[in-house]
């Protein structure tokens, strides 16, 4: 089975072929940070963005220097070893290229947009001097480092531990923790601002989201292979870990908001991460807990293929050798 103690190297016959049909697709989808053009990015940062919007920013990228840091950490030293199936593995030593390649996003935008080197080393050090930033730090190792001294998932519930590893990492950090930080880049976005940030995002955001579909297809074949591995009881623990995640995310909005922002409150913010958190539990054939719409109508874009003046600049909303009919009203 897919959870069982190992290291199987045999990639034929392939067991789980949809695992190397996902790595290829994240192939297709390569980009790098020197395409990101961050001209007009240094425009608006020094004659357009209000004194609330710089506050956002800052936190924001901040956020970003150590989430993905974060996410490669628990790949290698959690998740990797316990995937017992080839295929997998090749998309999982995928996915720690991308959030190396993450990190040097977000390093770029720290150097592109702090440059005062103090603030810059405070952003860097954020999960030690910025209480709402290490307070998601904390969040994540408590729930991801519980199963760092396993060397093998012997029994049930230890693989139960690696399945709610795997479930902090889908629905919580990248599945949640991201993808609020996308809303504010992307409420920026709806203001004219920082379409070089916008652009890197876009790339990121479709990154994440074929890790969360990585993540809950090993999570479903678990669940297959081992039916009674998923039961109630480890359902509720979901429930509390997801609660737990709002709470904090909630905790940054209140900080990251604490300036005001007209269209962006705080409470359609926590309407916003109830709406993403049920979308994460309904994954996993979870009930939803909160029934509740997106609020932000901002965040329609970030299901549509961006369309961009190709003389402008460099379109982000292309595929490596893309074959076949090419549809823009299909979400990525």
């Amino acid at each position: 089975m897919l959870l069982d103690p190992g290291f199987n190297l045999t990639l034929r016959p392939m067991k789980y072929p949809v695992f190397y049909e996902m790595y290829k697709d994240a192939i297709k989808n390569t980009w790098t940070v020197d395409e990101v053009d961050f001209s007009s990015d240094l425009v608006d940062l020094n004659s357009k963005l209000t004194k609330p919007e710089r506050f956002l920013i800052n936190r924001l990228v901040a956020f970003f220097a150590t989430g993905d840091s974060i996410v490669g950490n628990n790949l290698v030293l959690n998740l990797y070893k316990h995937v017992n199936a080839p295929e997998a593995r090749l998309y999982l030593s995928r996915q720690l290229f991308e959030e190396a390649l993450h990190v040097q996003f977000y390093l770029t935008l720290l150097d592109t947009y702090i440059p005062d080197l103090k603030e810059r080393e405070k952003a860097f050090a954020a999960i030690e001097n910025i209480p709402s930033i290490q307070k998601k730090a904390q969040f994540s190792f408590k729930w991801m480092d519980s199963i760092q001294e396993l060397e093998r998932l012997e029994t049930q519930e230890q693989r139960r531990q690696f399945l709610m590893n795997m479930i902090c990492f889908a629905c919580c950090i990248e599945g949640l923790f991201f993808f609020a930080a996308f809303a504010y880049v992307y409420y920026l976005r709806s203001k004219g601002l920082l379409s070089g940030l916008a652009t890197g995002t876009n790339w990121v955001f479709r990154d994440e989201s074929a890790h969360i579909d990585f993540a809950m297809q090993v999570i479903d074949i678990a669940r297959k292979e081992e039916p009674e591995l998923f039961d109630d009881r480890m359902a509720e623990m979901v429930k509390v870990m997801i609660n737990e995640a709002i709470d904090c995310e909630l905790n940054f909005a209140k900080d990251i908001l604490s300036h005001g922002l007209p269209g962006l409150s705080l409470k359609d913010m926590h309407t916003y991460l109830k709406y993403v958190a049920d979308l994460r539990l309904e994954r996993l054939s979870i009930a939803p807990q909160f029934n509740v719409k997106n609020p932000f109508s901002f965040m329609e874009l970030q299901d549509t293929q961006e369309l961009a003046n190709f003389f402008e600049r460099r379109v982000s909303a292309y595929q490596v050798g893309v074959t076949g009919e090419v549809s823009f009203d299909e979400s990525f």
